[in-house]
């Protein structure tokens, strides 16, 4: 027995593990209780790494129609396949799908941006517009930067207003904080006060100061509500950013269309009450306001993540100790620069002609640009860690477009709903056998730290590395189809020393590729030791030697340096924005659907993730239909019972539980269900399928500005299953 330590990679949280190994397997986990940020911390999901890494039915060896084989046979299968599609129809015929797993793994910050390189085609789809690229647009906007995204001081702030976010469950998202909920029962303990609005009642909310119901979609309406309130009652103090900022006027005219009293029966908030609540936020020693997932996947989402930071701008909590504050990195420079802004629609998609978003486009036409004829027909696509089956809108459209490739390969671990389709199935190993570093989430931490977790066993012969499938990948796209790997990989590193000076080459150390570009990017970073001109400073040793990571400090003041703007302010009001007011001001006039649909996230999953470890799957059945009493009377439906449930897109049936969480109109079905499909091997996922909610979901609704799915806010039409 010995005992390891390494970051949990399966939420956003970034909590440190401390994994008890037997020989070649981790027959425990538990929270480390010396990690600089979780302190010992750890959900279910953290305390089942070791069932995960051993399932069963991951798969070791690829996939060739269905078949194992050999590496070399399945990369020759992959070359066959591709090449003559891109000879024959160019670039733009072949796709790419990345999930959400790829945030999660250091071949994705490092290997994942060359292979889009190397594809050379505008059809990049990724599960951020079904999940956060709202917040990233309005970012840009404001920022000048879609990835300076400011994260509520937890730690420190006064007073927390959560928008649409169930950290109680989902530990927190584009906001890296482990044990969040510890953090709020902190806040509480200080004095301080946390008001969840939401429409259903959620373990956060039953934990919060206090409680606010609101109709989904209409948080937009609702925070123009609270910025008119400042303005009109003189409450607006920008406080230490003030001469960082344009655009004040600019929003104090548009607010001028959203009093309270005029949103209130549409948000099913009494005015009174958007009014103390614009009133709390001010008066508050410091405050922050944190949306999230309820507030992006709706159809203002980008309208509602921008007023989330313009609301903590008008009361001074932008940048500010105990505010929203923006993160530094340890494999960041943080250095100023002049920015060029941000803009979208550098290209459109080719059917619906949708703007790119941060060089991808919206997921939700995907299945048009395989089904419709022409040129530039997407014919073959690549997944990597993604199942678009269960995650994207209509996704009943999908499955089915898929089956209309000319080819297909995806790198997973999983025959799934997705990867079921794929030609080609290359499986990376398995986490345990993989180094750990947080290039996405470490952006994200409500305090900076830096952890690097090194393989906890040795490769397993024969079996590449994923940065090695990546670099194969790259390779053939690119027409080098023979090369060996390390090309790929010296090519990268070649590209990360072309700032360093030339007797700094020989420093760098590692003993995986992905281990040296770590290592130039942490000494070239804000903490660095520059190579040794900054002796102390960090590199990957440092890191290695601090197994539980290094504390880098509460958050700093960061503007305006961290500004990329062409103005170098903050533009509070840009002109994409003000357009879209004027759509949300036409909104108050329109008739609100007799039952809407929201999604529900559980402590035990993540998405699509983990249904089939056993450990996480006990209890009862989480895939339900919650309605509230009301509207079960009103519909005659029965709590256990099955209900259909109808959208433009598609029908289901669910199991009915009828509670009083949920408010009345509001319907609640989780995401990331419906493993009942032929063709998977997830012999524990199929024991409890669930039903696929995206069968609902309307692949025509989308956030106009990010191209984001509406997957909130669904009018459904809900009635007992009819007798057979």
């Amino acid at each position: 027995m010995r005992t390891a330590y390494r970051t949990c990679p399966l939420c956003e949280a970034a909590c440190g593990l401390e994994l008890t190994v037997d020989e070649d397997r981790v027959v425990s986990a538990r929270g480390d209780r010396e990690h600089v940020f979780s302190h010992g911390f750890v959900c279910p999901k953290g305390a089942s790494f070791g069932q995960l890494s051993d399932d069963p039915d991951r798969l070791r060896r690829p996939l060739v129609n269905g078949v194992e084989v050999g590496w070399e046979e399945a990369f020759r299968a992959v070359r066959e396949g591709l090449r003559p599609l891109l000879d024959r129809y160019g670039s733009q015929a072949l796709a790419l799908y990345l999930g959400n797993p790829n945030a999660h793994t250091m071949s994705g910050g490092l290997y994942v941006p060359p292979l889009i390189r190397a594809l050379g085609s505008r059809n990049v789809y990724s599960a951020s517009t079904v999940d956060q690229m709202p917040k990233h647009v309005s970012c840009g906007y404001l920022f000048g930067n879609p990835n300076i995204i400011p994260v509520p001081d937890l730690d420190r702030t006064d007073f927390l207003l959560v928008l649409g976010a169930n950290p109680w469950e989902s530990n927190g998202s584009l906001a890296t904080a482990a044990d969040f909920p510890g953090r709020l029962k902190a806040l509480l303990a200080r004095g301080g006060r946390f008001v969840v609005v939401d429409p259903r009642r959620t373990r956060t909310a039953a934990a919060a100061s206090d409680y606010i119901p609101i109709f989904p979609g209409t948080d937009a309406l609702l925070l123009f509500a609270i910025v008119h309130t400042l303005f009109d009652e003189d409450l607006v103090d920008l406080g230490d950013v003030s001469g960082h900022v344009v655009g004040v006027d600019a929003v104090r005219a548009l607010a001028l269309d959203f009093p309270p009293a005029l949103v209130s029966e549409m948000c099913g908030i009494p005015d009174d009450r958007i009014r103390s609540l614009a009133r709390e936020l001010a008066a508050a020693p410091t405050a922050a306001v944190y949306g999230r997932i309820g507030t992006c996947t709706v159809e203002f989402g980008t309208l509602t993540s921008w007023l989330v930071d313009v609301v903590n701008t008008l009361t001074g909590n932008l940048d500010r100790p105990g505010g929203v504050m923006f993160p530094l990195a340890a494999h960041t420079s943080g250095a100023a620069r002049p920015g060029k802004g941000f803009r979208i629609g550098r290209w459109h998609s080719r059917v619906r002609g949708l703007p790119e978003v941060k060089g991808e486009l919206p997921v939700a036409t995907l299945a048009d640009e395989i089904e419709t004829p022409g040129d530039d027909q997407v014919r073959a696509l690549i997944t990597i860690a993604g199942n678009p089956v269960l995650s994207t809108p209509n996704s009943g459209r999908l499955d089915r477009a898929l089956t209309g490739l000319d080819f297909m390969v995806s790198v997973d671990p999983y025959l799934n709903e997705t990867t079921r389709h794929a030609d080609v199935v290359l499986p990376p190993t398995d986490s345990v056998r993989k180094g750990h570093y947080d290039f996405a989430f470490l952006t994200l931490a409500v305090r900076n730290f830096a952890a690097y977790s090194p393989p906890v066993l040795p490769p397993e012969p024969g079996i590449p590395d994923e940065c090695d499938i990546l670099a194969r990948l790259s390779l053939i796209l690119s027409g080098q189809d023979d090369a060996d790997p390390s090309v790929f990989h010296d090519h990268l590193l070649h590209q990360a020393l072309t700032r360093v000076p030339d007797s700094a080459h020989a420093l760098v150390t590692g003993a995986h590729p992905a281990e040296r570009l770590l290592d130039v990017a942490l000494r070239t970073g804000a903490y660095g030791d520059g190579f040794g001109t900054n002796p102390g400073g960090l590199s990957l040793q440092r890191l290695l030697d601090a197994p539980h990571g290094i504390d880098l400090g509460p958050l700093q003041p960061r503007l305006p340096e961290a500004l990329r703007t062409p103005s170098g302010k903050v533009e509070l009001c840009p002109p994409p924005l003000a357009a879209e007011a004027a759509r949300l001001r036409e909104s108050l006039s329109r008739d609100r659907a007799d039952m809407v649909l929201i999604g529900r996230r559980h402590l035990r999953s993540n998405n699509s993730w983990m249904h089939n470890v056993p450990a996480l799957m006990k209890g009862r059945a989480r895939c339900t239909l919650q309605v509230n009493p009301a509207d079960a009377i009103r519909l005659s439906l029965t709590d256990g019972e099955s209900a259909q449930v109808t959208s433009r897109a598609g029908t289901l049936t669910a199991t009915v539980e009828v509670t009083a969480a949920v408010m009345p109109g509001v319907a609640s079905l989780p995401h990331g269900w419906g493993h009942d499909l032929p063709g998977t091997r997830l012999s524990v996922a199929a024991t409890t399928p669930g039903v696929n909610s995206n069968i609902l979901t309307d692949e025509l609704a989308i956030d106009p500005l990010s191209g984001n799915s509406v997957l909130n806010g669904i009018p459904v039409e809900i009635k007992p299953t009819p007798a057979t």
